[in-house]
């Protein structure tokens, strides 16, 4: 199996999540295709660098198609900024998170025992804090906006009612998004 049919699924998951963008208003004008050296140099923002010199490197197309742009070595997989959501969104994830990310696109269980780790250092995009399949905000849907984060995926219950779970979280500090279903994970900004 080739990397690219391996990761089919998971691009088209990946692609939800990095597209997940609010009103048009609010979104940045089309730009040209960027270089693949532009390209990693982008995903490479999204980890710190000792993590992501050796991660592998991907691109997602407009059909949701990943293409490897570098191997890596270390387990993690990074993905360049989106340029038609409203924020950067460089993104960088362990193999568990990419499992726990295949899992949520396709409404399956997430696996169980398998802790991961997904960096968004160069900011993220506007997402609904309660629903995981939310595209845009509504008056329900608890719309938040996220800066530099590190997202802690897979953990037990025990684990996520340690952090606030709010609807409407302070995203300055650390707090449970998508609190009481399945997706929840831990949101911890950085600077």
């Amino acid at each position: 199996m080739t990397r690219q049919s391996r990761f089919a699924p998971l691009a088209a998951a990946l692609a939800l999540f990095v597209l997940q963008a609010p009103a048009a208003e609010k979104m940045k004008p089309a730009a040209a295709p960027a270089s693949d050296a532009k390209r990693i140099e982008s995903a490479m923002t999204a980890a710190p660098a000792k993590v992501a010199h050796d991660a592998t490197i991907v691109a997602i197309d407009d059909k949701g198609a990943m293409r490897t742009l570098r191997e890596g070595h270390n387990g993690f997989t990074c993905m360049p900024d989106n340029p038609t959501t409203p924020g950067p969104d460089p993104m960088c994830l362990d193999s568990a998170a990419m499992d726990w990310a295949k899992a949520w696109m396709g409404k399956q269980a997430p696996p169980t025992g398998k802790i991961g780790l997904m960096y968004m250092l160069s900011g993220g995009t506007d997402a609904s804090n309660t629903d995981p399949y939310a595209t845009a905000p509504t008056q329900a849907n608890h719309w938040v906006e996220t800066g530099p984060h590190v997202m802690i995926v897979g953990a037990d219950q025990s684990f996520y009612a340690m952090y606030p779970h709010e609807a409407s979280p302070d995203t300055a500090m650390p707090y449970v998004m998508w609190a009481g279903t399945p997706y929840q994970h831990l949101m911890v900004p950085v600077k």
